[in-house]
C-alpha cells in the first residue's frame, strides 16, 4: 500500500491489516456501546450492531468511483495481485477490532457488557471500502468466518459477476448497490472504472437467482439524480431480474468525502425515501415491511421470502 494513503487512512482510524485490507469501528458500533442506539441492520436483520466488524479486504481497489461514496477514493487499482492469505486477515482484522474498542472501555457511558461482546464479534460486514469482490479469496475467508461462528455480509456494486459465480463460499447475505435505472444515469453517478460495468451489472442481476444465500438489492437514492419517480419501472425491471429476498431504498447521507462532490440538496427526506419504496414494492409485487427514518432506509420484503431463504 502507499506509504500516504496508509497514513491518512491511519489518521482517519482505519486499521490497516497486511497489504490491502483494513478496519474501521462503524458508526452505529459506537452509537451501540454508547447510547444504546442500533443500527438499521440489527433492525432488519436481527444482528448486534456492537459485535459487528466492519471491514474490507480491498481498501484502496475498486471499479468505480461513485459520486456518493463518503470514503477517501483513492481507487487507482482495478486489480489485486498478490493477495494476503484470508486466514492472516480474518486474524488480524479480529485484532485490529479489539485494539480500536481499547478506549471505549474507560468511557462512563459505555455498556460494559456490550464492550466484553464486542470484542467478540459475530458478524462481519464486508463492505467498508473498496469492492471486495477484487479480493480473488473471498470464498475461503468467508469459509473461515462461519468456521469461527461469525456471520457475513458482503455488499457488493456488482461489476465482478466472475468473482459470485466462483465463489467457494457465498456469505449469508448478499447485498448488490444498484444505484442507477439506466446505463446513462448509472456512468455520470457511478463514474465506472471499467469499460462494462453495467453489462456487468446486469450480468451479475440475473446471477442472483440462481445463488444460495439470502440477496438483497440496494438503491442508493441521490435528490435530483436518481430516484425521481419516472425511474420507478426502469428500476423495477433490474430488480425482477434479481428477484431478491429483500430490497432496500436508502438515502444518501451528505457526510465524508462525498461532500467534496454533492450538496446538503442531494440528500432527500425519509418520506420521498418511503414514497420511493412503496411505489417499487407497488410495481414488483413486495411489501414494504420495516424502515429507520434515522438511517434514510425502508425494507421491502418479497411475499415468498420465507421460501427463499436458504
Amino acid at each position: 500500500m502507499n506509504p500516504e494513503l496508509q497514513k491518512i487512512l491511519t489518521r482517519q482510524h482505519y486499521a490497516i491489516i497486511g497489504n490491502h485490507s483494513g478496519v474501521k469501528l462503524c458508526h452505529w458500533m459506537k452509537q451501540s456501546l454508547l447510547f444504546g442506539r442500533q443500527c438499521y441492520k440489527q433492525t432488519f436483520y436481527g444482528i448486534n450492531s456492537h459485535q459487528c466488524l466492519q471491514m474490507t479486504p480491498a481498501i484502496s481497489h475498486c471499479t468505480q468511483m461513485c459520486l456518493f461514496c463518503w470514503r477517501l477514493q483513492n481507487f487507482t487499482e482495478k486489480e489485486l495481485h498478490e493477495p494476503d492469505d484470508p486466514g492472516y486477515i480474518l486474524e488480524h482484522a479480529i485484532v485490529a477490532q479489539r485494539k480500536l474498542l481499547t478506549g471505549f472501555k474507560g468511557d462512563p457511558r459505555c455498556d460494559q457488557k456490550k464492550w466484553k461482546e464486542a470484542n467478540e464479534p459475530n458478524m462481519l460486514a464486508c463492505s467498508l471500502s473498496g469492492e471486495p469482490t477484487l479480493y480473488p479469496r473471498l470464498g475461503e475467508f468467508f469459509e473461515l468466518c462461519h468456521q469461527k461462528g461469525i456471520t457475513t455480509f458482503l455488499v457488493t456494486n456488482g461489476t465482478m459477476p466472475e468473482a459470485l459465480e466462483k465463489m467457494s463460499t457465498l456469505p449469508r447475505q448478499l447485498f448488490v448497490s444498484v444505484v442507477a435505472p439506466t446505463e446513462e444515469l448509472y456512468k455520470k453517478i457511478c463514474a465506472p472504472l471499467v469499460p462494462n460495468g453495467w453489462e456487468k451489472i446486469q450480468q451479475t442481476l440475473e446471477l442472483l437467482p440462481s445463488l444460495s444465500t439470502k440477496t438483497v438489492i440496494r438503491h442508493t437514492l441521490v435528490h435530483d439524480w436518481n430516484m425521481d419517480e419516472k425511474y420507478i419501472d426502469a428500476y423495477a425491471k433490474l430488480d425482477a431480474k434479481a428477484s431478491p429476498t429483500f430490497i432496500e431504498p436508502k438515502g444518501y447521507v451528505f457526510v465524508g468525502s462525498s461532500r467534496n462532490r454533492l450538496h446538503f440538496s442531494n440528500m432527500p427526506h425519509h418520506d420521498q425515501i418511503r414514497s420511493f419504496g412503496q411505489k417499487l414494492a407497488e410495481q414488483l409485487g413486495y411489501e414494504q415491511i420495516m424502515e429507520k427514518e434515522d438511517s434514510l432506509v425502508v425494507l421491502l420484503s418479497a411475499r415468498n421470502a420465507n421460501k427463499k431463504e436458504k
